[in-house]
């Protein structure tokens, strides 16, 4: 049985890991080190993914624009786990072709051929179809383009709903065995010549002990300074914060192609089909020395990413356009770059001791997490004295397993076997649960069994199965995490769950937490 949020005097005292921190990297390495048969407890002190692994532009990709800044080693190894991701969890992550319309005062052709058939080559491609020059005169992709746009290029990358992933990572490190604390802050850190002793504090107050033989900072743009405030451990790496922002508007185009935009500043904006009404255009680059828990897209931003979209859309938008807008902190290996866009997107894994180790990680990005996982655990093994073997490279994530033929098999059975949900709501749950929707809907024989509408396409059943098993306690974890319906539904919608969830979800004392997890300030310590 999966354990999760569970009372004080329910937990056991000692692990062979503590993770602090519940974003992409800390959920891969306990998902890792858990199905390894390690003892992990994860803790976060707000919700999983609740900041930067949330606040992504969605993508499983290489990163073609890092090959301009000569960063063959992080594209190839970037490239060579996409297919494995698309792979392991086919509902929340699919294939995406790019159209890149041409501009010939911003890059040459030849450049543009010689980037794309590197990136085509640098990695094996089972899946993923090769790049391709297109005229845009004919493509369908080019309708919706001004009319100067006449030539172009398409390449393969891949879509993630980044924190479904990170909620998925974290429920399979559960089924195998984790503990995952939400809610729960790692005050303090002191060491002992045999393990960790962990100080930890939960929204409400409560506190609790525990030990590990070894401990992994994940907590992501707050890793130097969580090293510095809570642990007596030291590095001499740090992270150089970037805030990335971005907007949705209505939707700007019909068909399913996503595209990269060239900009005079040399950067690229992406423009992605997004939840069915609206366009997702991001991201910026700009160096950040705030709260990383108090980003916001500041008008400058909004106003850039709607030019580098007017130079290339017919239908022009204003920031009056803008429906929703998100920033996120990017975490990256400080390499003194001085330009933001040229930090690097790879990270480092930096271990002070060896008896009783403490892991940190800096960097990162969502498509290398896995093999980031893989590696932290494998650097860890040593200390523990643990021999296992590498296991993720061809496992499935919960609700994965699809039938032969991929999704479009599977959706189609779903609508045989639930004939009497809606199109709309069936394909959401497949999306979001993959064959878990047999266990969400166990039993159900119609409408009336979802129990009530809290609000529209939102049901009393679906509340229950994310409060239970998936950690939600409060709208936000719903309406922005678990799923994107806070997009389509009313700005006082998350009061009204917010007050069901409350009346109608867990225990007084659970009920109690996420109050005051919803309320209280954030802090350094989420991943």
């Amino acid at each position: 049985m999966a354990r999760m949020q569970q009372g004080v005097g329910e937990l056991g005292g000692h692990y062979d890991l503590l993770v602090v921190g519940g974003g992409i990297n800390g959920c891969g390495i306990a998902r890792d080190a858990a199905g390894r048969g390690w003892s992990v407890l994860l803790c976060e002190q707000h919700d999983l993914a609740a900041h930067t692994s949330s606040a992504s532009t969605k993508l499983i990709h290489g990163g073609l624009r890092y090959l301009e800044q000569l960063h063959f080693a992080l594209v190839r190894k970037s490239l060579k786990e996409r297919e494995t991701l698309l792979a392991s969890a086919p509902h929340i992550m699919w294939p995406m072709r790019f159209v890149m319309p041409y501009a010939a005062h911003l890059r040459p052709a030849w450049v543009i051929r010689a980037g794309l058939y590197l990136y085509d080559h640098l990695a094996a491609r089972k899946l993923l179809p090769a790049s391709a020059g297109i005229d845009l005169r004919t493509h369908i992709a080019g309708a919706s383009l001004a009319a100067r746009y006449r030539r172009g290029f398409v390449y393969s990358d891949g879509w993630v709903d980044d924190a479904r992933l990170v909620v998925l990572t974290a429920l399979d490190a559960a089924e195998r065995g984790a503990t995952i604390l939400t809610r729960t802050r790692c005050e303090r850190l002191e060491r002992s010549p045999t393990g960790w002793t962990a100080s930890l504090v939960e929204a409400d107050g409560r506190r609790r002990q525990i030990s590990a033989r070894a401990v992994v900072n994940a907590t992501g743009a707050w890793v130097a300074q969580f090293l510095h405030a809570a642990t007596p451990a030291h590095s001499k790496r740090n992270v150089r914060l970037v805030k990335g922002s971005h907007i949705a508007v209505r939707r700007l185009y019909e068909h399913r192609f996503a595209y990269l935009f060239q900009n005079p500043d040399r950067r690229v904006v992406f423009a992605l089909p997004y939840e069915r009404d609206f366009t997702l255009i991001g991201t910026t680059d700009v160096d950040y020395e705030g709260d990383p828990a108090a980003v916001s897209a500041e008008p400058a931003e909004i106003d850039y990413l709607c030019a580098a979209a007017n130079q290339y859309f017919v239908r022009q938008i204003t920031p009056r356009d803008v429906i929703w807008r998100y920033s996120g902190v990017r975490p990256l290996l400080d390499d003194e770059s001085r330009d933001p866009t040229a930090v690097t997107r790879d990270y480092a894994l930096d271990v002070d001791g060896s008896d009783v180790p403490i892991l940190s990680v800096f960097g990162g990005k969502i498509t290398t997490y896995r093999r980031l996982g893989q590696e932290a655990v494998n650097r860890l093994a040593a200390s523990l004295q643990r021999d296992s073997a590498p296991w993720t490279a061809s496992a499935l994530l919960p609700g994965g397993d699809l039938p032969a033929g991929g999704f479009a098999v599977f959706s189609s059975a779903m609508g045989r076997r639930y004939p009497w949900l809606g199109a709309t709501l069936r394909q959401r749950y497949a999306r979001a649960y993959g064959t878990r929707i047999d266990r969400l809907l166990q039993g159900a024989r119609g409408p009336s069994d979802l129990g009530v509408e809290v609000l529209p396409g939102l049901y009393a059943r679906e509340l229950e199965y994310l409060w239970r098993h998936e950690w939600a306690r409060t709208a936000e974890d719903v309406l922005w995490r678990r799923s994107k319906l806070g997009l389509h539904l009313a700005p006082e919608s998350a009061a009204t769950l917010d007050a069901w969830m409350q009346r109608h979800l867990g225990t007084p004392a659970e009920r109690s937490i996420a109050l005051s997890a919803a309320t209280s300030p954030v802090s350094a310590t989420s991943g």
